[in-house]
């Protein structure tokens, strides 16, 4: 009898990328000898990992972002070996990412050229531009070099995070929302910069005016947020709840599912709450949606696309952030107004601006 196949994945370091990687992992999960997959991963990443059905283990690499830490990530290496992968798919681009798969001597290591891995990698896959999104690139690692396809990811392998319905419930009632009319999630921040940031106060007004609709307005983000959630719930209106740093990433999942649309940056919390039941309203700025858009038929997109856009910088090169200033708060408020009184909600996705 031939033991199941095991594929260990090196995975990216940012939370919108470590939700995005599930349709790899869907993708290698559809094949008729599924492998058992493992993911090498930051520590903060596993209780998403935990949510991803395909997955085996989540496993720790107590490295920070950017640092070598050669010893532990060879000592992680030599753990590894006993587990005897067939196959390592790493997927960013550094050559330190590939290190660990090398130290565990998985016979097949995958990826694409990058920063010096001749040899630690043994299966370099060229990089086509033609693979134009983030989650096409990584599902192309999953795929041999012959079947390699330029086409939109399918639905099918869209990230589907699993949602703990007790903590999803415990969250209901220590906040009081069973007698919420609505449930929307605001998620104000961005990791990146503040230039894919809607400004806080819009975000402010936002919930201010929601809350005087009678919904609840969760303000969702990391404890590096927590001035930005500050300002979003400035007001009194005990309708509105600033979680920033008072929730764990798994909590975000669950309050995601809970919500009934969710407003956001391009963001990290973004792939999270589109990978929920949630409708999402995504508000770009200095990025696109065209690289990074949110993978979920039940998505809103407001972009202006200005000849400016998208830079991708971190703060406006430009000096006057009209990617952004240029979406008002009314143009938010319809929209989500419009979900949220849509009766049996359809399924759609709305582009507002060029280069959608």
């Amino acid at each position: 009898m031939t033991s199941a196949r095991k594929i260990l994945i090196v995975g990216p370091s940012w939370v919108g990328d470590m939700v995005m990687a599930q349709s790899l992992y869907r993708l290698l999960a559809e094949r008729p000898d599924a492998p058992a997959i493992d993911v090498v991963a930051p520590a903060w990443s596993l209780p998403i990992l935990e949510r991803m059905p395909e997955l085996a283990h989540g496993i720790e690499l107590a490295v920070s972002h950017g640092e070598l830490a050669l010893g532990r990530r060879l000592a992680l290496g030599r753990r590894l070996r006993a587990n005897a992968y067939d196959q390592a798919i790493v997927l960013p681009r550094s050559a330190k990412a590939a290190l660990v798969p090398w130290f565990a001597h998985v016979p097949k290591r995958t990826g694409f050229r990058g920063e010096w891995r001749y040899g630690l990698l043994n299966d370099i896959r060229r990089f086509d531009e033609r693979l134009d999104q983030t989650v096409k690139r990584f599902v192309a690692l999953g795929r041999e070099p012959s079947d390699l396809s330029f086409e939109a990811v399918p639905s099918r392998l869209w990230p589907q995070l699993r949602v703990d319905d007790a903590n999803r419930e415990r969250w209901r009632g220590e906040l009081a929302l069973a007698d919420a009319g609505s449930i929307v999630a605001l998620m104000p921040g961005a990791e990146y910069g503040v230039a894919k940031q809607w400004p806080p106060e819009r975000f402010a007004a936002l919930a201010a005016a929601l809350a005087a609709d009678g919904a609840a307005v969760l303000v969702l983000g990391s404890a590096k947020e927590r001035a930005l959630g500050d300002i979003v719930a400035a007001g009194s209106d005990e309708r509105i709840h600033n979680l920033c740093g008072r929730t764990r990433l798994a909590d975000a999942v669950d309050l995601l599912a809970a919500a009934d649309v969710a407003v956001t940056n391009d963001s990290g919390l973004m792939h999270v709450a589109a990978a929920t039941p949630t409708h999402v309203v995504a508000i770009y700025g200095s990025s696109t949606p065209r690289f990074t858009p949110p993978l979920t038929e039940r998505a809103d997109v407001l972009y202006r696309g200005l000849d400016c856009s998208p830079c991708f910088a971190r703060t406006c090169p430009l000096k006057h952030f009209r990617c952004m200033l240029d979406i008002e708060v009314a143009d938010v408020l319809t929209v989500v107004r419009a979900r949220l009184h849509e009766e049996g909600t359809d399924r759609r996705v709305s582009v507002r601006g060029r280069d959608g």
